[in-house]
Order: structure tokens, then C-alpha cells, then sequence
């Protein structure tokens, strides 16, 4: 069977600025879990929504190790493989 593959990534670097005479990790890091917590969640939740509405697509979260508090893979495939159906 013939293969091709691309590529793509979208990547999200993480920053917290704090007043001046913040001493650290005072807040034992709540912007970081509110990201793990509620934001990306919500990220790869509307990630997948819209991608649902492209059916001749399939998609689905790939795991190669890595926490995903680190990284989500998404793998893409569109298969001419299968038949369409109309």
C-alpha cells in the first residue's frame, strides 16, 4: 500500500508573569494547573469538535510516550482505502 505522511505542528509555549515582590511558587504553580486542568482540556475538546465535522477524516489522540501534560499528539487519516459512502 502506497503511504504519505506531513507533518504540522501547533505548539503553545506557557508563561506567568508575577508582581515584583512575589517570593515563588507562593501559589504552588495554580496557573499551570489551571492550564492542565480547564484550559487545555477545553483546547483539545474543540480541536476534536471541529474536526468531526470533516468525516472523510479520522482522527485520534497518539500516544509515543510522552506525558500529555507535555504533549498531545492528534493523528489525522484520511484512508482511499474504504469506499465512500453517499
Amino acid at each position: 500500500m502506497y503511504h504519505e505522511d506531513k507533518t504540522f505542528t501547533v505548539s503553545f509555549s506557557l508563561e506567568a508573569h508575577f508582581p515584583d515582590d512575589y517570593e515563588g511558587d507562593e501559589d504552588e504553580q495554580a496557573w499551570l494547573h489551571d492550564w492542565e486542568s480547564r484550559v487545555m482540556p477545553d483546547v483539545v475538546k474543540s480541536i476534536f469538535t471541529t474536526l468531526r465535522k470533516y468525516p472523510s477524516w479520522s482522527a485520534r489522540v497518539r500516544n509515543r510516550g510522552i506525558a500529555p501534560t507535555e504533549a498531545i499528539e492528534i493523528a489525522l487519516i484520511k484512508d482511499y482505502t474504504k469506499p465512500v459512502n453517499h
